[in-house]
């Protein structure tokens, strides 16, 4: 098979990428001759369309089977499809180092599920991801990075040879995830400033998000993730209302309608939101009126016959 064009990149061989959107993050798949991986998983709702995506690759390039299974970090969008995919092809799935032990005990206080509204199927690690080693994906030689900002639990994956980085959800075309951990009150924009300041530090040829096409520009995306994260810590409010609606909006992406009751429902029992309508000092209805129209003013949803409805 020839190298895939990325702009001006030629993507090496051994590489492909399953561009997946917003629900479920892009997957990696890495292969040669001794190891066959897959970074993340995607959503569980999709679970099955990973199967199938690792299956149709491993027919195409006449593999035998998936050997690992790597997670950038432990949001459900990354790791959704863990429990599926190790019980097809029964891989060792890496986890980051800081989340050995809620995987273990399956702790809900310190998974991100629960507290996101979100679900995933439980799932066993057999390795561990530890920032400063370096790991064989595929045919290459990978740094593990430290990405602490979006998730402070978060690594990247850096190949030298080849100037590619795998950066999760640190760093997108034009800007990067929701910064949940100012939301969790531990802090994180200073965080994702770090992590920034280290990419820059990088000779990066290609970028590789969580969501999004792969793209060459990163001088053009670092300064465009600065600006937003100058936008969203001048303001605790402003970062607070942000991930409000990215939350509402990810779960539509999965509902792509819903009764307007099961809505507030939903809002009402998802403990995170429950904390940001505290923070903006707003009584439950008015806080579930508010999302679901902040929904509708930027044209992410609308709403018809009592039904919240996506729009793409």
């Amino acid at each position: 098979m020839s190298e895939k064009r990325i702009g001006n990149y030629l993507l090496p061989l051994g590489i492909e990428i399953f561009e997946r959107g917003w629900l479920s993050a892009n997957n990696i798949f890495l292969f040669g001759e001794d190891d066959v991986s897959l970074v993340d998983s995607g959503y569980c709702t999709h679970q099955q369309m990973t199967v199938d995506l690792v299956s149709n690759a491993l027919k195409r390039h006449n593999l035998s089977g998936l050997n690992k299974l790597v997670n950038t970090h432990l949001h459900s969008d990354h790791c959704g499809g863990n429990a599926a995919l190790s019980k097809e092809f029964d891989c060792n799935i890496w986890i980051p180092e800081a989340e050995v032990s809620a995987v273990q005990d399956w702790d809900e206080d310190l998974l991100s599920f629960a507290q996101l509204g979100q679900d995933c199927p439980r799932f066993t690690h057999c390795d561990q991801l530890v920032a400063g080693k370096e790991i064989n994906l595929g045919p290459y030689r990978w740094q593990i990075l430290a990405a602490p900002g979006h998730d402070n639990h978060s690594i990247m994956l850096y190949q030298e040879q080849h100037q590619i980085l795998i950066s999760a959800d640190a760093l997108w075309e034009e800007g990067f995830g929701v910064i949940f951990p100012e939301l969790w009150g531990e802090g994180g924009f200073e965080g994702v400033a770090q992590t920034l300041e280290l990419i820059e530090e990088l000779p990066v040829a290609l970028v590789i998000p969580g969501h999004g096409k792969p793209f060459t520009d990163v001088k053009k995306s670092i300064a465009t993730a600065k600006s937003r994260l100058d936008y969203l810590s001048g303001d605790a409010d402003r970062n607070a209302r942000h991930g409000a609606k990215v939350l509402l909006k990810y779960k539509l992406l999965e509902w792509r309608s819903k009764e307007m009751s099961a809505v507030k429902s939903w809002i009402a029992g998802t403990p995170l939101l429950q904390s940001i309508r505290k923070q903006m000092n707003l009584c439950s209805e008015d806080f579930e009126d508010w999302l679901m129209q902040a929904l509708v003013k930027s044209k992410a949803a609308a709403i018809e016959s009592d039904r919240l409805m996506n729009l793409d």
